[in-house]
């Protein structure tokens, strides 16, 4: 047995502005086409509201039509469940979901409780980290020398950057290649590797290898280049050679 849906009223709102009025186009034009594409039937349908008619679909309506303009106060619209026709005929317009969408309070605060939970669980895992975690994320996330900053600092700015991007500093501290990152910055640091040419190559510059490690393709990320080259079979006998050396 099929449910039957209760009627309700129904909060609109714009999402690409919030002017003090705007009217919604509510006839088909050559300026403001109104269609609606039909798949079962394979055809453009024109769409206008018209007050005393039943549907949305001009081909449905009888001669004595009453368009009325639809029209947004202070980027809303609110409509009655006793106006189906108008619910109807914003339904299926072309610009439901692009200039305007229907104000779903629970969708939205479901999505808004994503946000907060996702928040929560970055700054608990940011507060977790040890120092050596912090100083390997410190180096990653912003580059800098984490001997050369306070531990209130580091923790504060790993903060501020979890509750700024939960979903990427999850998907850092779960990155198994964080480490490694970490140790090429501290290889930098501890002048075991250099640059040359603006950053374009990359030199050992231990007591015992002053040869060129690579080049970076343009664009790429130096520092994510040398850890991919680390990870080669070429690159396990330096990367054991470098970190010897720190």
């Amino acid at each position: 047995m099929a449910t039957k849906t209760i009627p309700v009223d129904k909060i609109y709102k714009l999402v690409t502005s919030t002017p003090l009025s705007f009217t919604l186009p509510s006839r088909n034009t050559r300026q403001f086409p109104l269609l609606w594409y039909d798949e079962v039937n394979n055809l453009n349908r024109t769409l206008r509201y018209a007050s005393n008619q039943k549907s949305p679909f001009e081909d449905e309506q009888d001669e004595n039509v009453i368009v009325e303009p639809i029209i947004f106060e202070n980027g809303f619209l609110r409509v009655a469940k006793n106006n189906p026709a108008l619910q109807m005929f914003l339904f299926y317009h072309p610009m439901n979901g692009t200039t305007f969408v229907e104000v779903n309070y629970e969708k939205d605060a479901a999505k808004e409780m994503e946000v907060l939970n996702n928040e929560v669980d970055a700054l608990i895992e940011a507060r977790r980290l040890s120092i050596d975690q912090i100083e390997t994320v410190a180096r990653v996330l912003f580059g800098k020398d984490p001997s050369r900053i306070s531990t209130a600092e580091l923790k504060r700015d790993i903060l501020v950057y979890a509750k700024n991007d939960p979903t990427g500093f999850m998907h850092l501290i779960n990155d198994p290649m964080l480490s490694l990152n970490s140790n090429v910055h501290r290889f930098f640091d501890a002048k075991l590797l250099s640059f040359r040419n603006g950053q374009k190559e990359v030199w050992f510059n231990t007591t015992s290898n002053k040869k060129k490690m690579l080049s970076v393709p343009f664009g790429e990320d130096p520092f994510l280049c040398v850890a991919q080259y680390l990870q080669t079979d070429e690159g396990i006998d330096a990367l054991k050679l470098l970190e010897n050396n720190l």
